[in-house]
């Protein structure tokens, strides 16, 4: 790679609070040549606080497609260009990722600058395991869709995190009510550092009934989180009767049916049922 070359810098800047800020985010800001932010207006708001006046250039999912050729150009120029998004951490369900892929096409240094972000730091203050989890952007816009898209989560290991906006939250929890267990552990995050932060650990069943009982649960950006099938408190080995129940339906129906009959009757995990269904056939065998 030539000396010549400038760098690439992923920067992450405040979710809320501004003092979150790195020193050596503020140094990198200085530094480079241009800033390709995401909203013009807010990071212009974010450098005055910190008499940063270094240029900056909008990007965002409109325009990175046009714009990343132009801005890998200025790299290979010499030009160092730092990345940032509206808050938090660049390319987290935010633009900057046709930037960064060509940049590496292109034989350039592409430097992290850590910092803050939304789901890490709803993480940290939830109270849900965070040796496993899995980070599923926003959910569909649309309630069948979003239901459909639950669905295939259902089972899914370790701690779901979702972002959400104001205007659906409400029936975002109520769409997941419906297709999550009831005694589920669930966290609502909402305007993390800022003034106003909110962090309410309840369960899947009541979540709903919480945003509508209170106002101001339904203004704000949120960051939702959902316990893991392999750590719900589901019952992981059948009680006896029904066990009992799902050997006299085994005796009548095939494996796949007789599951989905005892997995419909009692609301059990489905591959609980199944293990045990397992379990029962070889033993009768």
């Amino acid at each position: 790679m030539s000396s010549t070359k400038g760098k690439l810098y992923i920067v992450a800047t405040p979710i809320g609070n501004l003092a979150d800020i790195t020193y050596r985010a503020v140094d990198v800001l200085k530094q480079c040549s241009v800033i390709a932010a995401e909203d013009t207006r807010q990071t212009r708001y974010l450098l005055g606080q910190y008499s940063i006046q270094t240029p900056l250039i909008s990007l965002h999912e409109h325009n990175e497609d046009t714009l990343t050729a132009e801005l890998i150009q200025r790299v290979c120029n010499g030009d160092s260009v730092a990345v940032v998004s509206d808050a938090g951490t660049p390319l987290i369900n935010d633009p900057g990722f046709v930037l960064v892929r060509e940049a590496y096409k292109s034989g350039l240094l592409v430097v992290p600058i850590p910092g803050p972000c939304a789901i890490i730091t709803a993480l940290s203050a939830a109270s849900l395991p965070t040796d496993r989890f899995r980070f599923e952007g926003f959910p569909p816009r649309n309630s069948s869709a979003r239901k459909t898209f639950f669905k295939t989560l259902v089972e899914a290991e370790g701690t779901l995190v979702f972002y959400e906006s104001c205007h659906r939250i409400a029936i975002c929890l109520s769409d997941l009510a419906e297709i999550f267990p009831p005694e589920r552990e669930l966290v609502i995050a909402r305007e993390l550092t800022k003034i106003h932060e909110t962090i309410v650990k309840t369960t899947v069943i009541d979540a709903p009934r919480i945003v509508d009982d209170v106002p101001y649960m339904q203004k704000g950006e949120f960051v939702v989180l959902l316990q893991g099938a392999q750590l719900n408190k589901i019952i992981r080995v059948l009680e006896p009767e029904q066990e009992r129940m799902l050997e006299v339906i085994l005796g009548e129906c095939s494996l796949k049916t007789a599951v989905a009959l005892v997995v419909k009757i009692t609301g059990l995990n489905k591959k609980v049922v199944y293990d045990a269904a397992l379990r029962i056939a070889k033993i009768n065998s």
